[in-house]
């Protein structure tokens, strides 16, 4: 219909998107590092393993790549085994030693890893719960919550630590990335946005807030569920908001 439907994003070059073995799967057995591949749909690296006894269809595929990992080396996941502590071997957290560095962690058993995916990003498993079957993890934003001893993670951090650092350089390179321009609200009429119509920077007077009067500074967006309030036994810092 030519509607936009998500603002200021669009165009952008054309990406082969990588399937992503974030589960782990054990029954390809070890896998040996082929390569290490730029993924254009993530920040971090990939590393594409061969699998020599999985069947022909499951014969590579595809992990995201820790730190210190070299080409010719086999990674290893299970499970129910322990396995050796070094990058790139992934098993459940029970049989995580306390104080290891693990990344690509699941939040429900054979879901796949959700937590720590971005480039650089880890967390360290602090302790066990007294009574329940969970280990306390402390995440890159601060935050410490509980995640199942059954559930898997990945030894180590993730690759490409320095992609903080990027520099965009040139409005072209954000229209590369699918990012279309924005409008500030202040440089609209008051009919097109709360901050919009006065002289210079007015905002008229209120907090600022989106196009649809929402208040979108400070504002928390995580919707609590009571049940699971006892899993995040502390909840990251509050972002300070730019001047």
């Amino acid at each position: 219909m030519g509607r936009i439907t998500a603002r200021h994003r669009g165009g952008g070059h054309k990406r082969l998107y990588r399937i992503i073995d974030f589960a782990r799967r054990s029954k390809t057995g070890p896998g040996v590092v082929k390569r290490i591949e730029y993924d254009p749909n993530r920040s971090c690296r990939i590393a594409l393993l061969e699998h020599e006894k999985a069947a022909p269809g499951e014969k590579f595929s595809y992990i995201l790549a820790p730190r210190d990992i070299t080409l010719g080396q086999t990674l290893h996941a299970s499970r129910s085994q322990k396995l050796e502590v070094k990058p790139g071997n992934a098993m459940t957290l029970k049989n995580i030693p306390l104080g290891t560095i693990v990344h690509n962690i699941e939040l429900l058993p054979g879901k796949g890893g959700q937590l720590c995916r971005a480039a650089g990003t880890s967390c360290s498993l602090l302790s066990r719960h007294p009574s329940r079957p969970y280990l306390l993890l402390k995440l890159s934003s601060g935050e410490q919550r509980y995640v199942h001893q059954n559930c898997m993670a990945t030894v180590g951090a993730l690759s490409n630590p320095l992609h903080k650092n990027r520099v965009i350089g040139k409005a072209g390179r954000n229209r590369w990335l699918g990012k279309r321009p924005r409008v500030r609200g202040v440089a609209m009429n008051p009919c097109d946005h709360p901050h919009g119509g006065g002289e210079g920077r007015s905002k008229g007077g209120r907090p600022s807030s989106s196009p649809w009067g929402w208040t979108c500074k400070g504002r928390k967006t995580r919707i609590g569920k009571a049940k699971d309030d006892w899993r995040i036994l502390i909840r990251r810092p509050k972002r300070k908001s730019r001047k």
